[in-house]
């Protein structure tokens, strides 16, 4: 089984099952078709973090993560008057890609197929063309006049079932069949990303490969072991979060409003030192130290909205941040017969990220560099060589006997790992399928005066409310004192669009695949054969 974001991808992915590839196959061919009909979620110019739950074996995490180029200098960008980093424009936010790192990585130690054959589909597409969705045409016109957009938008912003052609991506994913990570790294991606940065960029750093397999992060609940991706991805939060909502109480029942209650003041109370303690070498276990639970625990109130907590770390700055859009990341599954089973996030950090393009590719950069700091002596303070706090959240469940049961992730940006522990407890507390909790409304947190990816900046927060919740969340969420603006429904911004595939056995032993892909993104798929 395969679930992603967009049929055509998930198309790609089982047909590597059929030929009988595994779930890694499968997730490299679907994460690289992604990065064909989906750039605006992320291209070859993103990042990739997955885990990976072989049968026998304790479940990994692989961690692809650009670096910052050698010539990054805080002091720099504090002497240009900048007190955060650059956002859009500037490639001192802008990190070698790791996503193709990653997908090589993943293949190399899992595939069973030729590389050629599990990127054939991502350049079957981008030769001979795909219908635009309507989210890459609603994207397009954020990006349409750009310089390097031409071939993407060759006649302006892209209309929903336009035929998109991307002749520079095909080559270049030719170029990585035949050269593997030299072809793209050290070839003509390679050379113009080395020309765009006009020296931000040395060739060492592109000669070092992005890609690490790391020990998981673990934590029990409800019923079952949670596995996710160590720091410097927020990852953490997620196990956390269902840890304490677990001691808080959290009940069975989603329409209750303390179900709701419950799961915000977790957030807050496991959530609101994150930009203190989540930096590039920061100690996962230590972010779940049994104490460091119980202290959160101990700050959710079943009746009352906990106080503001100031501690965001030294001299967060805050007034000058706009309010932009939230970050485009997309995340698949992959599952095969033996029971290999795969969860990857990929991502841009923004829409079309930094909205600078390698011109003679037209590979998008993402623009991740947002997520460091630029507050002298910061641990998460920007630096040559260093990966930025990350927001990519993939998780994996098994029982008690080390058997997978879910696969489970989404994208959202800082409330990635939010939408997880929902739908973590409509799955593993309430015994609901992946269907219905993946339709289910949500609510997250928002901060109205943050810029991308400063959620945990401040304490000054609003619940965001799908319209199509139970009318007792928003009335039971004010009483307890919390504001709340209620959202549509369905809003893949706010709340996200996750992917699903669950496991079960039948009474014979056979495994019984189900999987969910998110209607908040119209055009995707869960797949099985």
């Amino acid at each position: 089984m395969v679930a992603a974001a967009d049929q055509l991808a998930a198309s790609a992915g089982l047909g590597m099952l059929a030929q009988g590839g595994s779930a890694a196959d499968a997730a490299v061919a679907t994460g690289t078709a992604m990065a064909v009909v989906g750039p605006h979620l992320c291209g070859l110019g993103g990042d990739v973090l997955a885990m990976v739950a072989a049968p026998g074996s304790p479940p990994e995490a692989l961690l692809s993560v650009g670096r910052a180029g050698a010539a990054s200098d805080p002091d720099r960008l504090r002497r240009d008057g900048m007190t955060t980093m650059p956002v859009r424009g500037d490639i001192r936010s802008v990190q070698v890609p790791g996503a193709v790192d990653g997908w090589l990585a993943l293949h190399a130690r899992y595939g069973r197929l030729p590389l050629e054959d599990v990127l054939g589909p991502a350049v079957e597409l981008a030769e001979e063309g795909f219908p635009a969705s309507i989210l890459l045409a609603l994207a397009s016109h954020l990006v349409h006049a750009l310089p390097g957009a031409d071939e993407l938008c060759p006649d302006g912003p892209l209309r929903v079932g336009q035929t998109v052609r991307l002749p520079g991506i095909a080559r270049t994913l030719r170029a990585i069949t035949s050269d593997g990570r030299d072809g793209f790294y050290l070839g003509e991606f390679g050379r113009g990303l080395l020309d765009l940065g006009h020296g931000h960029f040395a060739a060492a750093d592109l000669a070092t490969g992005a890609a690490a397999w790391s020990t998981a992060l673990h934590a029990h609940a409800w019923g079952h072991d949670l596995w996710t991706v160590p720091p410097p991805s927020q990852g953490y939060l997620t196990l956390a979060g269902a840890a304490v909502a677990q001691a808080a109480g959290l009940g069975t029942d989603p329409n209750d409003p303390q179900w709701a209650h419950l799961l915000v003041e977790t957030w807050r109370a496991v959530g609101h030192d994150r930009p203190a303690v989540l930096f590039d070498g920061a100690d996962g276990a230590a972010l779940l130290d049994p104490e460091r639970l119980a202290a959160a625990a101990a700050r959710v109130h079943a009746t009352s909205m906990a106080p503001p907590d100031v501690a965001t770390g030294p001299g967060t700055p805050l007034a000058d941040m706009a309010r932009l859009g939230d970050g485009d990341t997309t995340h698949l599954c992959a599952q095969d017969a033996d029971g290999l089973g795969v969860s990857l996030t990929q991502s841009n950090a923004l829409d079309f990220g930094s909205h600078l393009v390698e011109p003679a590719t037209g590979v998008f950069l993402h623009n991740r560099g947002v997520g460091f700091s630029l507050v002298p002596g910061h641990p998460a303070e920007v630096g040559p060589g260093r990966r930025p706090p990350h927001t990519l959240s993939p998780m994996l469940v098994t029982n008690t006997e080390g058997a997978l049961t879910h696969l489970v992730g989404a994208m959202g940006g800082d409330a990635q790992p939010q939408i997880i522990v929902q739908l973590l407890a409509r799955l593993l507390l309430a015994g609901q399928g992946p269907a219905t909790a993946i339709t289910a409304p949500r609510l997250t947190l928002d901060a109205p005066s943050a810029g991308p990816f400063r959620l945990w900046w401040g304490d000054d927060l609003t619940v965001l409310v799908e319209a199509d919740a139970p009318p007792a969340w928003t009335t039971g969420l004010t009483r307890h004192g919390h504001r709340v603006r209620t959202i549509g429904a369905f809003d893949p911004v706010a709340v996200g669009c996750a992917q699903i595939i669950q496991t079960e056995r039948d009474a014979a032993g056979s495994r019984l695949l189900m999987g969910a892909s998110d209607p908040r993104s119209p055009a995707g798929a869960a797949l099985g054969r």
